[in-house]
């Protein structure tokens, strides 16, 4: 149960980590110290709806189709992989600096709707919620619960400590060598994670 646990939570900080839309949308928004909490609360709860469906459903999927989940823990395997030689050449190109924009204030509507459409519009958040922490989620029966449950808390705590660390942390990722480490280090995680799963372990 504590592997479960354990495994969850740095698997779905590993892929929330990278760079995207959604993470630089909650960089500006605390760096700007406005509607941080509620950004914070969609993604979290966003992505908590998500591995939800992915876990509950993996495992009802797997038991109707047997084949599916092997098909799924190789489909798995080879997205963990190109994932991380996408953050290998991103790195080595030099990173990507995460600067907020300058606009001006925005109400609370319009900020929501825009994390809305940055959450549920994007198709690799399907890939990396639903496909991807389902699948793994099967190799740690019966506890994919826990897992599960692991995977949210780590999509909270980290959107937490972005979206009101950020103050802090805008002048360290507004340069493109931190990000460099960081994709490194996201690189390194997702292979591990690919070899791991291709093991059964």
């Amino acid at each position: 149960m504590l592997e479960a646990a354990v495994n969850g939570y740095l698997v779905a900080l590993s892929l929330i980590l990278a760079i995207g839309a959604q993470n630089a949308f909650v960089l500006r928004q605390g760096l700007r110290r406005e509607h941080v909490g509620p950004v914070v609360a969609v993604c979290a709860i966003s992505d908590a709806v998500l591995i939800g469906a992915g876990v509950a459903g993996f495992g009802s999927l797997s038991a109707a189709v047997p084949w599916f989940g092997e098909a799924m823990r190789w489909l798995g395997v080879a997205f963990l992989l190109v994932y991380g030689a996408l953050r290998f050449r991103a790195a080595w190109q030099g990173g990507e600096a995460l600067r907020p924009s300058g606009a001006g204030s925005a109400p609370l509507g319009t900020v929501l709707a825009t994390c809305l459409v940055l959450t549920w519009a994007n198709p690799h958040v399907y890939l990396d919620t639903v496909v991807l922490i389902g699948s793994i989620s099967a190799q740690h029966a019966p506890h994919q619960a826990v897992f599960g449950v692991a995977a949210a808390c780590a999509s909270l705590s980290f959107f937490t400590a972005l979206g009101f660390g950020a103050r802090s942390l805008g002048p360290v990722f507004a340069k493109a060598s931190a990000w460099v480490w960081l994709e490194v280090g996201v690189g390194v995680t997702m292979w591990a994670l690919a070899f791991g799963l291709a093991l059964g372990t």
